[in-house]
């Protein structure tokens, strides 16, 4: 039986007194799109931080593709596929949508990136960017400034630079969050796209229970730093676990 995609195993992080990961083990195997549920302060970007190399881990494992990437920067990580967008978008919003695209073939590494962006246009880069852009919807406005679209359009143009790496797993923190709900249907197959057309791997925070359970087909539940449960979507809907802690008990 092959390795999962990414697995960890009793990642552990401490900031003070706070235990925010206390022994936390998850796997996701290639293919698939995982769900990551909540409250607030249960620890879920948490470890989306030790997983990308945002924060060092106290204690514990993180493999992906088989490597420890563990000990790894961010920037390593991302190179390696492994590539994260945010609940709060990070585009660089004085720039043109095709110029923040140019400046995302370099995962990780602003000043790389950067290079990237004052070098001459790569005819093979552009058309990349166009095609992502047109993925996404927002080909016609790829001379926008970033900071000219909408928040849910920025979170659309973040997903396409998130794509320009190629990267075999994507970690989305909340990708609907703050989107007008006429539009998260457009994003979740997008998001559906992405994983089916372009063949990434999706670990997905997500508050909206509709749409985490439209979109993932095995969830996982942390609370006060823990793993609480596991399992199908369905399952995990109806865990009287979860519903306490997550949906206080209604």
């Amino acid at each position: 039986m092959s390795a999962p995609l990414l697995r960890a195993g009793g990642v552990a992080k401490r900031f003070g007194g706070v235990v925010a990961n206390d022994g936390v083990s998850l796997r996701v195997e290639r293919g698939e799109i995982v769900g990551l549920i909540g409250p607030n302060g249960s620890g879920k970007s948490t470890l989306f931080n030790l997983i990308c190399g945002t924060h060092p881990a106290d204690a514990g494992v993180i493999r992906f593709r088989g490597r420890d990437i563990t000990a790894l920067t961010s920037a390593q990580i991302a190179r390696a596929g492994l590539v994260r967008t945010f609940q709060q978008t990070r585009v660089y919003r004085g720039m043109t949508c095709m110029d923040n695209m140019r400046i995302s073939f370099a995962p990780g590494e602003a000043a790389a990136g950067i290079r990237a962006w004052l070098a001459p246009p790569s005819a093979a880069a552009d058309s990349d960017s166009e095609e992502l852009l047109e993925f996404v919807g927002l080909r016609e406005k790829r001379d926008w400034r970033a900071g000219e679209l909408s928040f849910g359009q920025q979170k659309l143009l973040e997903l396409a630079m998130a794509l320009v790496a190629r990267p075999a797993m994507l970690l989305l923190d909340e990708p609907t969050a703050g989107i007008n709900p006429t539009l998260i249907n457009g994003v979740l197959s997008r998001l559906r796209a992405v994983n089916e057309r372009f063949g990434v791997t999706l670990l997905v925070i997500e508050h909206n229970m509709r749409v985490v359970m439209n979109l993932a087909g095995r969830i996982y539940c942390m609370a006060h730093g823990k793993i609480l449960a596991e399992g199908p979507a369905r399952e995990i809907q109806n865990d009287r676990r979860v519903i306490d802690a997550y949906l206080g008990g209604q």
